[in-house]
């Protein structure tokens, strides 16, 4: 049973569905657009338990593009510290002060003028037109596109497949309907067409799914293959001068833009205390003694692992790099989960750093 000669039926079982087994979420019960902005966002390469709470949060703080707009960047990437892809809220800071500035603080609602904004793309376009203005824009996050690769029996690289499933998502939109269509493809991806051990026989849309149909639905949409992941050894000085520790701001843009961190050196090959004392004092301006290491802290982010052997060190003299915190205000500044991680342990014992 071809599913192009059957999009009305497929319609019809899909929404059936969702009315009975949609998930209950938070963005689902707004019709706002500047909440559901914040959700997809956040939803990029993020899982729906982990998204929750830092909407909440979020919209706590900055309830509308205006606060936002106006907000400090230091204060925002507090707010989303440990959801990850920092880059992601600097877009949403960007993105606030062009819509405050060029839209009248309004979220567009075309594709044209969503595109043009730091941080959306053509899926999260098409979700914000179809959950927040019901317009008939079509979606490929990951959920959707199994789901169609699937019910397609649609294999290729992404570079072939892209356009096609493109086509389909949005020939399939029933008219008037695209908000609870496009998010019963997202539920249907995420509860039953599952990347692994699919669970065929609860699918609405079993009998016109041509991956059940082939025996192997896995095998739907073709797997990249996967890359190796570097392993990164680094070397992490947590200095000290009387209660205060010397901490630096990473540059705006790049991994990690934005956020606070104890001064950090890769460390290709063994590296001696020497060694240490010498790069802080030629980059951070000031001479220390190295005494005991405090710990080795791990953390994988997505193109690498991380391995971060972390030394107390005690401060000789006074520099003018970097900014000087008091152990009690160290949870004010926003940090990676590694440098989050030094952070909590020195709260926890500060009498190993007295």
């Amino acid at each position: 049973m071809d599913p192009i000669l059957q999009k009305g039926k497929i319609h019809t079982q899909l929404l059936r569905w969702f009315k009975k087994n949609g998930r209950d979420l938070p963005w689902r019960k707004t019709r706002d657009p500047y909440a559901i902005w914040v959700s997809e966002i956040m939803l990029q390469q993020t899982q729906v338990d982990t998204v929750i709470p830092y909407y909440q949060k979020f919209l706590k703080s900055f309830p509308t593009v205006h606060p936002l707009a106006k907000a400090n960047l230091s204060k925002i990437l507090k707010v989303w510290e440990g959801l990850g892809y920092y880059s992601r809220a600097r877009n949403l800071h960007r993105a606030s002060k062009i819509i405050v500035n060029h839209f009248q603080g309004k979220i567009p609602n075309n594709l044209r003028d969503l595109l043009s904004l730091p941080g959306i793309g053509r899926s999260t376009a098409g979700a914000i037109l179809s959950f927040a203005y019901n317009r008939e824009a079509p979606i490929l996050d990951g959920n959707v596109k199994r789901v169609l690769s699937r019910l397609f029996a649609i294999s290729g690289s992404k570079a072939k497949t892209e356009r096609l499933l493109w086509g389909i998502s949005e020939f399939l939109i029933p008219k008037g309907r695209s908000n609870p269509f496009n998010q019963a493809l997202m539920d249907l991806g995420s509860m039953r067409c599952t990347p692994k051990d699919p669970q065929c026989p609860h699918c609405p849309l079993q009998n016109f799914c041509k991956g059940k149909a082939s025996g192997d639905p896995e095998r739907y949409p073709t797997k990249e293959p996967k890359k190796r992941i570097p392993h990164v050894n680094a070397i992490s000085a947590v200095i000290q001068r009387d209660d205060k520790f010397l901490l630096n701001r990473r540059p705006p843009k790049g991994l990690l833009g934005g956020l606070w961190e104890f001064p950090n050196w890769k460390s290709e090959g063994r590296k001696n205390r020497r060694w240490l004392t010498n790069r802080i004092r030629n980059e951070m301006g000031v001479s220390v003694n190295v005494k005991e290491l405090i710990g080795t802290f791990h953390q994988t982010f997505s193109h690498f692992k991380l391995t971060l052997q972390t030394y107390h060190c005690q401060a000789i003299n006074r520099n003018e790099k970097g900014r000087w915190i008091p152990i009690k205000n160290l949870h004010l500044f926003p940090m990676s989960r590694i440098h989050r991680r030094i952070a909590q342990t020195l709260s926890k014992n500060p009498g190993k750093t007295a």
